[in-house]
């Protein structure tokens, strides 16, 4: 294998996927940013859900909301909860009402009316987040959807779908960080940054 060619193309297929995104997406991104923004104005929190490289994307993003992303800065935390990082929930809601319920559940307990999920499936098919989106429409949360592909079951379930241009789990995931990323950037300078206000 010539180690280097396959560096340039995965790279560049990176790169043509991201052009992809602003054209397809940046509409979608923006209506989840708005969403967001009268959201956290409005005292509401922020829940995440996802299942492997997605589970992953949902503690990187609350991480972000929580902490900040913006390190010029100085802000209060905004409230973001992943609900993939408990160990003794997840294994005993797996155990006793059976793993595609966990997230359901979670929503359960921790979603109230005014607070949105952002359901994260690379297919757009996870039974476990299908179910937990649901619930988040029982509860009267809103459900931005990070999708990829053809936005599977879920296209047609949460309030703003945002879904990747592609095929490629791995391209899919790259999209889904980098769009966390810009939707945190927006809604903290948007609430928080003074240059922003004037």
């Amino acid at each position: 294998m010539d180690f280097k060619n396959f560096i340039s193309s995965e790279l560049k297929e990176s790169s043509n996927v991201k052009l992809l995104i602003e054209r397809d997406c940046s509409n979608d991104i923006i209506a989840a940013v708005n969403l967001l923004t009268e959201t956290f104005k409005n005292g509401g929190k922020l829940l995440l859900c996802g299942n492997g490289g997605s589970a992953a994307d949902s503690q990187h993003i609350a991480a972000e909301f929580m902490i900040r992303l913006s390190h010029d800065l100085n802000r209060p935390a905004i409230p973001a909860i992943a609900l993939t990082t408990d160990s003794s929930n997840l294994t005993a809601g797996g155990n006793d009402i059976g793993y595609e319920n966990v997230f359901a559940r979670n929503v359960e307990g921790l979603g109230n009316e005014g607070d949105v999920l952002i359901a994260i499936s690379t297919s757009g098919n996870s039974k476990n987040i299908i179910k937990a989106v649901a619930t988040a429409h029982f509860k009267n949360v809103k459900v931005v959807g990070f999708l990829g592909g053809s936005g599977g079951k879920l296209k047609d379930l949460v309030d703003i779908p945002i879904v990747i241009p592609s095929t490629s789990t791995q391209r899919i995931q790259e999209g889904h960080i980098t769009i966390g990323h810009i939707i945190c950037e927006l809604v903290e300078r948007f609430l928080y940054d003074e240059k922003n206000k004037s």
